[in-house]
């Protein structure tokens, strides 16, 4: 059985002769986080609404659990949980009725789920509180409560810790990993709240004006953003030589005739300098670096706005 719970090819859409999507490609596999990142207008939520079947493609197509047809796609649709934009919630009603609204429309009929999926979130206890008269942080909670109503097996959620404080964050997190990791869920997560991404997702997803730049693993994006020792010479051999016969290791990367990556000895720095300047070597630059996934992001894209 394949563990591909999407795969899109060459998907577009163009709103008023504007491509907010441009020849997509991407696949999705099961029981992995991954985090969509672009900036406002990059084509993220209006991929997410494809997906949950909210709008239609111009081009391209689509499978979901290995289904294409349109008809297949609408049954497909039941097995997706999406929190898109902003929670679909009764201002009116209490956070049970609002689930228990969830329940009727869904056509799911346990409603000791309710109780259990408020829990999770930490709205068990919120008890004829009003939904007008939430936070936005309880709203969000509410709304990622109600994604999760008939058990899906692909989640898809838009800035779902918008509003959170510290802790609400942290609850998120450790509840989203908890689905990945043992109910298997395959997640998309929309974030600006990149440093939080980075603390959840198993890969990312690059998008910038309509189109994937990039996907990649936390593995792969720890590999590139790796910490090292910035040590420019005006002697790069030299500088070379030192570091293989005095310091063993060759575990560096020269950039340029004048530039060294060191990826070894982070701990011994005061140790690298004295030998380094033993060996008569003239150092310009001495310092540890560490690319973020915010810099990362930027290096994709280009320039240096902010995501």
């Amino acid at each position: 059985m394949s563990n591909i719970v999407l795969e899109i090819e060459n998907l577009s859409k163009i709103y008023k002769s504007q491509p907010a999507l441009n020849h997509v490609n991407l696949q999705l596999k099961q029981g992995r986080i991954y985090g969509l990142i672009g900036k406002n207008g990059a084509g993220k939520t209006t991929l997410m609404r494809m997906v949950a079947g909210l709008a239609f493609p111009t081009e391209g197509s689509m499978k979901l659990f290995g289904k294409s047809s349109r008809k297949e796609l609408e049954a497909a649709g039941k097995r997706i949980g999406a929190l898109i934009e902003a929670p679909a919630l009764v201002a009116g009603m209490t956070a049970k009725e609002n689930m228990h609204l969830q329940c009727l429309m869904r056509g799911f009929p346990n409603y000791e789920a309710e109780d259990e999926f408020l829990e999770l979130v930490g709205l068990n206890s919120v008890g004829k509180k009003k939904v007008r008269n939430f936070s936005l942080g309880m709203k969000q909670r509410l709304g990622i409560a109600a994604t999760l109503m008939g058990n899906p097996e692909l989640l898809m959620l838009d800035e779902p810790i918008n509003g959170l404080d510290p802790q609400g964050v942290i609850e998120i997190r450790n509840l989203l990993k908890k689905l990945s990791k043992y109910e298997n869920k395959t997640i998309l997560i929309s974030s600006h709240n990149l440093p939080e991404l980075y603390q959840t997702a198993t890969d990312y997803i690059i998008i910038h004006e309509g189109e994937i730049k990039e996907i990649i693993s936390h593995e792969e994006l720890d590999e590139r953003c790796k910490s090292y020792i910035s040590l420019e010479s005006t002697d790069t051999n030299q500088l070379t030589r030192v570091l293989e016969e005095k310091l063993k290791t060759s575990n560096f990367k020269v950039i340029s005739d004048y530039s060294v990556k060191l990826y070894d000895l982070l701990d011994e720095r005061e140790r690298i300098g004295r030998v380094l300047y033993e060996n008569g070597v003239i150092i310009t630059q001495f310092a540890e670096v560490r690319t973020s996934l915010e810099e990362y992001f930027m290096s994709v894209i280009g320039g240096s706005e902010d995501a």
